[in-house]
């Protein structure tokens, strides 16, 4: 059910949270243009959400978050381990070294970062040894200024995709980050798609430009903060750190990056410029959530359209499908071949068409002398219109499947639902199906007949012609009757309907020859739109599996009015 705008939320972070609960449902199953970078963005979208907005909105007195992030070989994981004072994240020269993220905090802050609190998706871990891909490595250390805490990522431009992307995630998780490269990588792309990232979300940024060569730190740091203005990051403090030797702990020399270790000891000890860090970067990613989101409710309305498109493409082939059928059992079409050919026999040779005579009673006492005899089994004709009935089923089903297969095909979502899957022809079961309808419609006109005769004023009539005889003759003028006709303006086939006509309508009249062949005629249409629904729903069953609902987009544009009036509220108390 539709939310109203009564239902609207009052505090951000509610507003928030509704956003992030219909992004998070939010499918774009179909393979469309816009789709893939949909998804990334949906997949984004509810990670900050999850890792930082809504967990610092619900405690925005926790401790500050910074996250040491950068390329490969920065030193990032060596910078942490000197601010700390010891090793707490593993360095080295083998790449990556960082797979598992690792998080130092003070010891009184542990309880803001043992839970799932930010980063819920990975798993706590204490113990070194246990650190692996999908954990959070936490490490207490009273070195760690109290209300910051550091966390060390993998590579952002690792060769190893899951460290690439598990990168990102958190860096979007920061309330502050701080970036490091190095002399000789500072200009690469990669660190610069991250800044251009962090400047659009307006977060708060230092860099840290490590292995600095000495006698280049002027003109290396005047470069890059030539760079940084450039992209909007001219207020962002750079630190710079010489290149110097490692011990065998891979530790660098004490007071190496005593300038890093001053800003953030300052930071973490001045709670109005925690709170500014907080507010800046925290409005920042909710206006980034913001501008990123109705995208992601325009490529909702994208599937619904194409969804429906792809609806309408398989029904009208089956509809038109059932259609035709009901045609060519109405307009003499089924009268011709095999059936034409069993039906005279059954009702005797063109002599006696010759002397058919108009007065009903004449007619009726020949056609009587006649059917006594039954020179031909009725059942020979049952077949020829079981087999007619059943080819035309058939046939018409087949040129659906094509035309809805070509169609699907033809339409990129379509190619992607259909895969491997050929449907250009109907479905395996689709002939013993059919058979089985056009035996069991044979059978519900046969009870129609019985039905009606069972009246006392045609009983003896009925038996002197016997069920399946007038049963037959029934079928005939079903698909001989067009446009509600009669008599002999549907003589078809060189008039043999008009014997089944004559015959029925001397033994019940012609009132009830018309209500019984409407029903004959409006079973058939029945089971064979029951049988194109069948077959189409080889096509439509893929669509309904996907619940694509048409309401979604305007769900994700409802949240986000909820999200902009809780902003304007707040920001006016």
């Amino acid at each position: 059910m539709a939310v109203t705008i009564n239902d609207a939320p009052e505090s951000i972070l509610d507003a928030l949270g509704v956003l992030r609960d219909r992004v998070g449902k939010l499918s774009l199953p179909l393979e469309l243009p816009r789709a893939p970078e949909a998804r990334r963005t949906a997949r984004q979208v509810v990670a900050q959400l999850d890792d930082y907005v809504l967990p610092r909105l619900r405690e925005i007195d926790a401790p500050l978050l910074a996250v040491v992030g950068g390329s490969t070989g920065a030193g990032k994981s060596t910078l942490v381990n000197a601010v700390v004072g010891r090793p707490v994240s593993p360095a080295g020269v083998l790449r990556p070294t960082t797979r598992a993220p690792v998080l130092v905090f003070h010891p009184s802050d542990a309880e803001w970062f043992t839970s799932d609190r930010i980063l819920p998706d990975l798993a706590r871990v204490t113990a070194e040894d246990l650190a692996a891909p999908g954990t959070l490595h936490l490490v207490a250390d009273e070195a760690v200024p109290q209300g910051l805490a550091l966390l060390d990522t993998p590579d952002v431009d690792s060769v190893v995709s899951e460290n690439r992307l598990l990168a990102t995630q958190l860096l979007a998780a920061a309330d502050l980050w701080l970036f490091v490269t190095s002399a000789a990588r500072y200009a690469d792309a990669v660190p610069w798609d991250l800044l251009r990232a962090a400047v659009d979300r307006s977060a708060v940024v230092a860099v840290v430009l490590d292995r600095v060569p000495a006698g280049a730190e002027d003109e290396v740091r005047h470069h890059l903060a030539s760079m940084l203005d450039q992209h909007g990051l001219g207020a962002a403090p750079l630190f710079v750190v010489g290149e110097t030797k490692v011990d065998d702990e891979g530790m660098l020399p004490p007071g190496h990056v005593a300038s890093v270790s001053t800003w953030l000891d300052d930071l973490a000890s001045d709670a109005g410029a925690r709170a500014e860090v907080v507010r800046r970067t925290l409005d920042g990613a909710v206006s980034g959530i913001v501008r990123r989101s109705p995208p992601l409710a325009e490529s909702a309305d994208d599937q619904y359209r194409a969804a429906k498109t792809l609806r309408t493409a398989a029904e009208v082939p089956y509809a038109e499908a059932a259609d035709a059928i009901d045609r060519a059992s109405r307009d003499g079409s089924l009268l011709r071949g095999e059936v034409l050919a069993r039906w005279q026999d059954f009702v005797g040779t063109g002599e006696f068409f010759r002397s058919l005579e108009d007065k009903v009673g004449v007619l009726r006492d020949r056609i009587t002398a006649f059917v006594r005899g039954r020179p031909q089994p009725a059942a020979r004709v049952e077949e020829a219109i079981e087999h007619g009935l059943h080819a035309l089923i058939v046939d018409e089903a087949d040129r659906a499947a094509e035309r809805a297969d070509a169609a699907w095909r033809a339409d990129p979502a379509g190619r992607g639902l259909l895969g491997a899957d050929d449907l250009s022809r109907g479905s395996p079961g689709l002939g013993p199906t059919a058979a089985e309808q056009v035996r069991a419609w044979q059978g519900a006109v046969l009870d129609l007949v019985r039905t009606e005769g069972q009246d006392k004023r045609y009983t003896a009539r009925v038996l002197s012609f016997g069920l399946n005889g007038l049963a037959i003759a029934l079928m005939i003028v079903v698909f001989a009757s067009t446009a509600g006709l009669t008599g002999a303006e549907i003589g078809i086939a060189g008039g043999t309907a008009v014997v089944g006509q004559k015959l029925l309508e001397a033994i019940f009249g012609d009132q009830a020859i018309r209500r019984l062949a409407d029903a004959a005629r409006a079973d058939l249409r029945r089971r064979a739109e029951s049988l194109m629904a069948t077959e189409r729903a080889r096509f439509t069953e893929r669509l309904d599996a996907l619940a694509i609902d048409a309401r979604t987009g305007q769900s994700i544009r409802e949240a986000l009015v909820w999200v902009g009036q809780a902003r304007e509220r707040e920001a006016g108390e």
